[in-house]
Order: structure tokens, then sequence, then C-alpha cells
């Protein structure tokens, strides 16, 4: 079974936290909230808080790193000394890294994205460092997928998906879940 991890810092954007979670349970992916922060339960920019599975300290091994944007969640996450080494560990075993929102810069800001394509929250553009900014909603550039924000939440998490266990996967998801259509009639 592959495994994901989301990261959570005080101040995540929900909708692209719960939203991708949700995608990639229902595809059979093992997904593991991990709270960057002292406690479990983690309170994003909207008020909303989620009781994370596991601490920062606790995660192993795992076939995808996932980072919700929002802020200052997105800053939480980049602040965190130990969550930007395990990044950067994870990226020299070429394993996925997906950031949504303003947390693309993070990897902008770690050197990871030179010479790739990548997308982000408008505003966030120059904090690419390095990257080819494409401004298309969701950017799949191995090991990387970007996307530009909230919107593009289930675009986002299916690429995910589509890159860990297949695009028929990907579509089953989609349509279980009223995302894609299953005849020629919605």
């Amino acid at each position: 079974m592959k495994k994901a991890y989301v990261f959570l810092a005080e101040g995540f954007e929900e909708i692209e936290a719960v939203g991708t979670i949700d995608i990639l349970r229902r595809s059979g992916i093992e997904t593991i909230i991990v709270s960057t922060c002292k406690d479990l339960q983690v309170t994003g920019n909207h008020s909303l808080t989620i009781s994370a599975d596991i601490f920062l300290n606790k995660i192993t091994d795992a076939d995808a790193f996932i980072l919700p944007g929002g802020l200052p969640g997105a800053d939480n996450l980049f602040n965190n000394v130990d969550l930007c080494q395990r990044l950067l560990t994870h990226h020299a075993q070429n394993k996925l890294i997906a950031a949504i929102c303003a947390a693309p810069f993070i990897l902008g800001k770690l050197k990871l994205l030179k010479g790739r394509r990548a997308t982000c929250y408008p505003g966030f553009e120059m904090q690419l460092e390095g990257a080819t900014v494409t401004h298309v909603p969701v950017e799949v550039d191995i090991p990387f997928i970007t996307a530009r924000g909230p919107a593009y939440v289930f675009p986002f998490a299916l690429a995910i998906v589509e890159v860990l266990l297949g695009r028929s996967v990907a579509d089953k998801t989609a349509q279980a879940a009223l995302l894609k259509a299953t005849n020629g009639n919605e």
C-alpha cells in the first residue's frame, strides 16, 4: 500500500488539507496527518481544528509528502527546520512532494525547483526560485506536483493519486466522487 504524509501547521488552508486527505483515502492510499506543532490538534486559518494522527518526529518513510497552503500555515511549515530537513531528504530519494497554494514557495526557498515547472497561488511566483512558473491550475513535474490554490484541490489530489496508483485508480476515484462524468449526460 502506498503511504502519504499530509503536514499541518497552525494556519493551514483547511479545504486543501481535508480535500486532499479525502481523495487519497478514497483511493486506498494510507494517508497520515502529521502535526508539525506541539499538539495533535491543529487549527487552520478559518478556525477549523483537525486532529493529526502523529507528530513530525514519529514519521518514517513514505511515498509522498504533501504540503497544504494557507497563511500563516505555509510560513509555519517553512519555519520548521525539522520538516525542511525531512523534505530535503525525501527529495534526495527522488520521492514525490506535492504542494498547493502558497506552499510551493517552500520548495523554491529550499532550492528544489531549479529547472522544474511549478505553479502557486498568485503573488508567490517570485519565491519559486529556479522554477519555470506556468500559472496552470495543477503542474506535474515529477517528483513534484504543485497547484494554484483551494479551487484546484480535487485536481491536485487526483494528480497525486495518478502518480502513486495510476490513471485508472484516479479516474475511478473521480467518478465515485462525481468529479468526473460517468456518462455523457453529466
